[in-house]
């Protein structure tokens, strides 16, 4: 099977060139800017295309790595064209497959694939893309016969592989970013009471991220409930009410309602110890 890709941005540069070493062949890309396609062409060792109907017609799986707020217009686009017996997946965390209106009367297989990790860099996040957990969701019951395609694709690279359905797409989105997006948020909120006490931007960076990382290690070790640390976990409700009393409206709202579920994990590590006053504490917020 050999694989396109329409779009040549981070999730495009990333995937073609992990397939590529990872010997799958790659007919190359197509982007409306050809520049763009030209460069991930290089990158990959494999061909630009100067319109949609020359990908379509060497490529057997397409991928559409644009932007969600693109990937119907490139659908429209590309429907226009034969693409009896073709795959196409687009790589949005967000949107489903639903997206590929009329795919069952083009005679082709619709597919979201989505590797759980933040590609951040076009020339070297393909290097983390053997650690990550990929999800495939289809479109329709022919799309999941044909399914074995596209997931031994991907276990032939070697990663993980989870099915989900099109109704948990946006839930299994909001996990990602769960886990991602809204760190940084938490991260960010530390740093700035750090600068409060006189530490400067730079130096609440390098103080926090020991203390960051090393918590990463122990919940990827141990997992959540016996990484967990701290005055909720202690049931030390006396420094959470002092937490409280120096931070301002929006602060205590965050540091409250993230250390509610912190009692539900610190009671399941913990079961015997009483949170109660915690808990009495935090509704009150």
């Amino acid at each position: 099977m050999i694989a396109g890709f329409i779009g040549a941005g981070k999730v495009g540069f990333s995937l073609g060139k992990y397939m590529v070493c990872n010997g799958i062949t790659v007919s190359g890309y197509y982007s409306r800017n050809i520049d763009s396609a030209r460069e991930a062409a290089d990158f990959t060792h494999t061909d630009f295309f100067k319109n949609i109907s020359e990908i379509v017609e060497k490529s057997d799986i397409i991928f559409l790595t644009v932007p969600d707020g693109a990937i119907e217009d490139v659908w429209k686009s590309l429907k226009q064209y034969s693409l009896e017996n073709k795959y196409i997946c687009h790589c949005s965390g967000a949107m489903s497959s639903a997206v590929f209106s009329g795919i069952d009367k083009c005679k082709a297989y619709g597919y979201s694939v989505h590797p759980l990790l933040a590609v951040c860099d076009k020339l070297q996040s393909y290097r983390d893309l053997s650690k990550a957990f990929f999800t495939i969701e289809y479109s329709d019951e022919k799309s999941f016969e044909k399914l074995d395609v596209i997931r031994n694709m991907i276990t032939e690279l070697g990663n993980q592989v989870m099915v989900i359905k099109d109704n948990q797409k946006t839930k299994y989105h909001a996990a990602a970013v769960f886990a991602s997006n809204l760190v940084v948020s938490l991260v960010y909120e530390a740093a700035k009471l750090l600068q409060d006490c006189g530490f400067s931007e730079e130096d609440s960076r390098k103080a926090l991220m020991p203390l960051f990382l090393n918590n990463c290690e122990n919940i990827s070790e141990k997992g959540p409930v016996m990484a967990l640390t701290g005055p909720v976990e202690r049931a030390d409700d006396g420094t959470v009410r002092k937490h409280l009393s120096v931070l301002n409206q929006e602060e205590s709202y965050i540091y409250a309602g993230l250390s509610k579920v912190l009692t539900e994990i610190a009671s399941k590590k913990n079961p015997e110890r009483d949170y109660e006053k915690i808990k009495k504490l935090l509704e009150e917020i």
